[in-house]
């Protein structure tokens, strides 16, 4: 096990590239990608990186050269011989060659685009640009380099004895949750924290006490290389980024209202199982259900991502009833904004009607907040998104309007298509 604090102190992180592979990214961006490289090879993209919380300066911690650096760094990667042969021959959810001869040839071969990069006052305005499929696995990449490169600089400053009570407090805090969550029964729960980890080894080190700790309620990782070396389950199904590229390239109301479903028929095609899962809350919720042909309600389930969790639970099974499913034999997956706390109540309120599921983000891979001075090691709100498809704007509502994203006027039309009436604001929870 690596003893991360001497790390940290003995090479001031020089040796560590933060990205070490193109497989050092969420699961889902891997399968979406395939789906994409079939289906829509030819959209060209732009994504940018959105601070949501600006009293972060972003370019006032972070040196612009090291930053460009590490981006350099990560588009000369390829994928390697042992990568390969994983992603060719291991079995993912219960399925051998998950991924097609024809993708992962063009995979191999594959180097990431150039990015753009300027410092807007204390921000950086970063984004990406190019075809589809290979732009969009910029995203995680760039939102791990813009987090750990913000940490390195608060640990940069610190003395040597004073990592190692750093991270020794945030060990015991993590072990803390850990016992805490093995006190339930029937718990399912994956690490989904790669895009905004405190750091790789990180990341390494609270995948394996959860291991350790919850031993099967532990269900794996989203992190594809981490997944890897530790022989651990990939976790990931698909996200919002489908819909939103898909409606942008949609001609005209009526398209834009198919748009959603377009995307879920392309992914039935491809996958089964627990692979089926919904995302419903690109344009929102209830809409998405009442409109959803009959054919989803047979999905494996549900994935709630914005919006009052327990909410959503509730609208999702109220759903199935009317569709004649039995609500028991499916899965809803949460995973926005979850910490401890929440993560019991869900389990408590809904283990006995359906099958739950967690994907613990954040404040699994990077809660380091009350450990620093001022705490300047707090986890913030930063995206990666979709922005443009084909010259388009892109739009996300969410159940959350603080999550909704795009121009006013595109915003308000697609509230319209999608018959979007008022909607409770909620914190933006990391």
């Amino acid at each position: 096990m690596v003893d991360i604090a001497t790390r940290v102190w003995n090479h001031k992180w020089k040796i560590d590239p933060i990205v070490r592979s193109l497989i050092d990214t969420d699961f889902y961006k891997l399968l979406m990608c395939q789906s994409v490289f079939r289906n829509k090879p030819d959209t060209q993209v732009r994504f940018s990186l959105i601070n949501r919380s600006t009293h972060v300066p972003l370019a006032h911690l972070i040196d612009e050269g090291e930053l460009r650096e590490q981006l350099d760094h990560i588009r000369s990667l390829s994928l390697s011989r042992g990568e390969s042969t994983w992603m060719r021959g291991n079995t993912f959810y219960g399925k051998r060659q998950m991924f097609t001869p024809e993708f992962m040839d063009w995979f191999e071969a594959l180097r990431l685009p150039p990015y753009h990069l300027e410092r807007r006052g204390d921000q950086y305005e970063l984004t990406f640009e190019g075809s589809w499929p290979e732009v969009m696995l910029w995203e995680i990449p760039a939102l791990a380099v813009l987090m750990e490169l913000r940490g390195r600089a608060v640990l940069n400053s610190m003395g040597r004895f004073e990592l190692q009570v750093l991270y020794a407090r945030a060990m015991t805090k993590l072990w803390e949750k850990i016992e805490r969550l093995r006190e339930l029964d029937d718990l399912r729960v994956a690490d989904f924290g790669t895009r905004r980890r405190h750091s790789f080894l990180w990341q390494d080190w609270c995948v394996q006490a959860m291991g350790e700790g919850l031993a099967g309620a532990f269900a794996g990782t989203s992190n594809c290389l981490i997944a890897k070396n530790r022989d651990l389950e990939a976790i990931g199904t698909n996200a919002h980024e489908l819909p939103m590229v898909y409606s942008a390239l949609a001609t005209d109301d009526a398209a834009l209202a198919k748009a959603p479903y377009e995307v879920l028929s392309d992914w039935h095609d491809e996958h089964d199982g627990n692979l089926r899962i919904i995302l419903p809350d690109t344009y929102g919720t209830k809409g998405f259900l009442d409109n959803a042909p009959d054919w989803l309600a047979g999905w494996t389930g549900i994935r709630i991502d914005s919006g009052d969790p327990a909410t959503g639970a509730e609208t999702a099974i109220n759903w199935w009833k009317q569709r004649g499913e039995d609500p028991r034999d499916k899965l809803v997956i949460f995973s926005d904004g979850l910490d401890v706390d929440k993560i019991i109540e869900l389990q408590a309120q809904f283990v006995d009607r359906v099958r739950v599921s967690f994907g613990w983000g954040t404040m699994l891979t990077n809660d380091f907040k009350g450990l620093t001075k001022d705490d300047r090691l707090a986890p913030f709100s930063l995206v990666c998104k979709a922005v443009s498809a084909n010259g388009q704007p892109t739009v996300k509502l969410s159940d959350n309007p603080n999550k909704a994203m795009g121009p006013a006027t595109e915003i308000e039309r697609y509230k319209r298509v999608f018959k979007v009436g008022a909607q409770d604001p909620q914190a933006v929870v990391v």
